[in-house]
């Protein structure tokens, strides 16, 4: 199946700039569009410097509506806008004073593929981070959705008066160049090497995890694909600051998701006096530096983890090994019941994601059965939490870009109207971000409508909902009332 690369860079132009994210442009257009993307066969689209965030979100929206593999670059600065401190990727036009209105919200992002198959999507960010963001980010991960898989670095910003360059998109584009596509985990683990002093400090996504052997470890199980959401990014917000060390060789019990634990296999790993398993047991010591200079890996601190039993899951104290009976003098008979061997059965796989259920639905064109799926699962949810409970509107915004998916643009208008009316009325403020969304996507729908009948009747909803929610873009308002007088003045 053919994949679809995404190459954005975009910085600020004037004295707000903190990175000259373009330049890095023309050495990932030198790469072979497969060896971008990692497939056979691959389409790029390039946005260099783009100035409006609108436009980039009717890009985003076209490659996230690909089938295929999906890999984003993304090379550019962070900053958050003065009113409700949210993180924005910004662009041409953007100042510290204008965020708001010409950067595009980083949420636009992950709500544009949140929708995608877990596995497809792989994001690779180069990001500088002004003052204000940089303190952010020390309490709130960069959330960039759950289903992605994030590899990159935000840096700090710069000295004053000094424009840094994008070194990490360099090296992964150089490191491509060479024709071969290493997989994801040694590709930016090779990029990290070769930066070397320059990524000190940096906030790396995701946290790596060194075992010996050279390889990256990352733990299997629920939400562990999800390297780009919350449970993985968390970790890499608190090691903000750090000086990064290499993982010393000595096996270190990584604890892994579902309460096992993970010890490498392999020559040394048996240490003698069973040195290993009393090592897990015990918390572990800061480490020294085996090799001075690695500047490239993160030192993780990692809590007392229960011995795995031989076969078994961990599950309470450590396991050590009962002492041997004695035995019976020979000829005795033997009068104790022979105890019975515990059966323990394997843990139960976790539930599937109703999300994979529903883009699977939609990817082989049954749009009415994805729809079904998530009404069923909107119904549950207001049964269990309210109508005006996150949960359920999720499924309502859900339903609302699979009526989009089916062009079905006045059902997902209606949707889009709906959850609008149900956030101000739960007491949500007109500039909240989920409302915000619901009208701004409920507009962008609206325009889409062909049918005028609908699409006057929806234009009437609509334009009374701006007239609360005017959106960040000026204008809106009066765009939808320019609409409907132009629907009124033309015959049916």
């Amino acid at each position: 199946m053919p994949g679809t690369v995404l190459l954005l860079a975009a910085s600020p132009v004037g004295k707000s700039r903190l990175v000259d994210a373009a330049s890095v442009l023309p050495v990932l257009a030198a790469v072979p569009p497969a060896v971008l993307s990692g497939t056979d066969t691959a389409n790029v689209v390039e946005l260099a410097d783009p100035l409006e965030p609108q436009a980039v979100l009717t890009r985003l929206r076209a490659v996230a509506a690909t089938p295929g593999p999906l890999t984003v670059f993304i090379t550019g600065q962070l900053a958050l806008d003065r009113r409700q401190h949210l993180p924005h990727l910004a662009l041409a036009r953007t100042t510290p004073a204008t965020v708001r209105y010409t950067a595009l919200p980083w949420q636009w992002i992950r709500e544009e593929f949140r929708l995608r198959s877990p596995g497809s999507t792989t994001l690779f960010v180069d990001l500088h981070a002004d003052a204000d963001t940089w303190g952010w980010l020390r309490t709130h991960p960069l959330d960039s959705g759950r289903n992605n898989a994030v590899f990159g670095r935000i840096a700090p910003p710069p000295s004053r008066r000094k424009v840094a360059g994008p070194a990490y998109m360099k090296t992964i584009a150089t490191i491509l160049r060479s024709g071969w596509r290493p997989p994801v985990e040694q590709l930016h683990q090779q990029a990290f090497g070769r930066l070397g002093p320059e990524a000190y400090g940096d906030l790396v996504l995701p946290v790596p995890v060194a075992v010996p052997g050279g390889t990256s470890y990352r733990p299997e199980g629920p939400g562990a694909q999800a390297s780009g959401g919350v449970a993985s990014q968390a970790p890499a917000a608190r090691a903000y600051g750090d000086v990064v060390l290499p993982v010393p060789s000595t096996p270190v019990p990584v604890a892994v998701s579902g309460g096992t634990s993970y010890r490498p296999e392999g020559p040394g790993a048996q240490a003698p006096g069973d040195r290993a398993s009393q090592a897990a047991a015990a918390p572990p010591q800061p480490q020294e530096p085996h090799r001075p200079g690695a500047y490239g890996d993160v030192v993780l601190s990692v809590p007392p983890m229960p011995v795995a039993a031989p076969g078994g899951f961990a599950a309470g104290p450590p396991y050590r090994p009962e002492p041997s009976r004695p035995q019976a003098p020979a000829g005795a008979v033997a009068t104790e019941r022979a105890p019975q061997t515990a059966t323990v059965s394997p843990p139960s796989p976790p539930p599937q994601d109703p999300h994979v259920q529903v883009t699977a639905a939609v990817q082989a064109g049954h749009h009415q059965e994805a729809d079904a799926l998530a009404l069923a699962h909107e119904q549950a949810a207001t049964r269990a939490h309210g109508p005006a409970s996150e949960q359920a509107l999720h499924w309502s915004e859900v339903r609302a870009d699979l009526a989009m998916f089916a062009r079905d643009s006045a059902r997902s208008c209606r949707i889009w109207l709906t959850v609008a009316e149900t956030r101000l009325a739960a007491g949500q403020a007109p500039d909240s971000p989920g409302v915000e969304k619901a009208v701004d996507r409920a507009h962008h729908q609206w325009g889409q409508v062909r049918d005028k009948s609908r699409a006057q009747e929806l234009g009437t909803l609509l334009a009374q909902l701006r007239t609360r929610v005017p959106g960040r873009r000026p204008g809106a308002l009066e765009n939808v009332r320019k609409q409907l007088r132009e629907l009124q003045a033309t015959p049916f």
